[in-house]
């Protein structure tokens, strides 16, 4: 069944602060969304607008045609997993999982009862005596076993050691090769998380910057290193990212499309090209100033 989510010019204002700036994007199913940006960038301002908690000043979020807001039918295809506040919460996951059961027809309790002791969650605790990384392990859980057709983590993996973010990728892998849905992950961790990604989306003070398959953006990164005067003008007229010099040595980060007869260039000249990670794109792209 398809599920589409687009935004056709978002913007959100509290008060007199814009979060969020005539944002355009389609996703679609059976893809994982990156969605990166720096703190404060909007980006959990969106995930609200797209899973419905709130609504746009301007602009709309539609899934499949139909605007999501106070829609209940389009609602319940999403879930959205973010940091939740137990410290009043008496239940335990078992009590838990009867709940999702009822209100949440693609709930899957043997896969849920599956992860329970892949993360090695005690299920006879009150959610509030949990860890905060036990907390973690749970809502995605619960995110991944309702098998909704666009699921969101919202920095789900806050609290969680390394091994068990791996177990998390892990299974978000295997859960999109067994039930292929839309995920969107939000996240800070880039460089642990990028091999996730088949798509990512860069937001920056509000807006959208770039929306770029993986092997495309990765494409348009890259570090060109050599004689300082030789770099400099191979790159002259590209957009360059950020440089670092050593001595008559220098090496440059450039963002875009890298025509045929630079690269040519290069060759004649001895120049080193080099692959640049999410991570440092990412980083470069936001820095202050941009």
């Amino acid at each position: 069944m398809t599920r589409k989510v687009e935004a056709n010019n978002i913007s959100v204002s509290y008060n007199e602060f814009e979060a969020l700036t005539d944002i355009n994007f389609t996703l679609e199913n059976g893809k994982i969304y990156g969605l990166i940006g720096r703190n404060g960038a909007g980006k959990t301002s969106l995930l609200s607008l797209i899973a419905a908690y709130r609504k746009a000043t301007s602009g709309e979020i539609k899934i499949d045609g139909e605007s999501i807001f106070e829609n209940e039918k389009a609602v319940s295809q999403v879930t959205f997993v973010h940091q939740t506040d137990y410290k009043d919460e008496y239940d335990t996951i078992i009590q838990y999982f009867e709940l999702a059961e009822r209100y949440r027809p693609a709930f899957d309790r043997k896969y849920a009862e599956q992860l329970v002791e892949v993360f090695e969650l005690p299920t006879n605790k009150p959610l509030r005596k949990l860890s905060t990384g036990m907390q973690s392990a749970f809502n995605v859980t619960i995110g991944l076993a309702n098998r909704t057709p666009i699921t969101i983590f919202d920095e789900a993996y806050q609290g969680m050691d390394a091994p068990t973010r791996e177990i998390f990728y892990k299974e978000i892998l295997e859960e999109q090769a067994r039930y292929p849905r839309l995920f969107i992950l939000s996240t800070h961790l880039v460089s642990e998380m990028e091999y996730l990604f088949d798509e990512v989306l860069i937001i920056h003070k509000g807006k959208l910057i770039i929306q770029d398959d993986m092997d495309s953006l990765m494409q348009k990164g890259f570090s060109v290193t050599g004689s300082s005067i030789d770099v400099d003008e191979v790159v002259a007229g590209l957009q360059v990212l950020s440089e670092q010099q050593l001595g008559g040595t220098k090496s440059v980060m450039v963002y875009g499309e890298f025509p045929k007869e630079i690269e040519d260039d290069v060759k004649r000249r001895g120049l080193e090209i080099g692959n640049v990670s999410l991570h440092d794109l990412f980083i470069q792209l936001t820095k202050a100033g941009n």
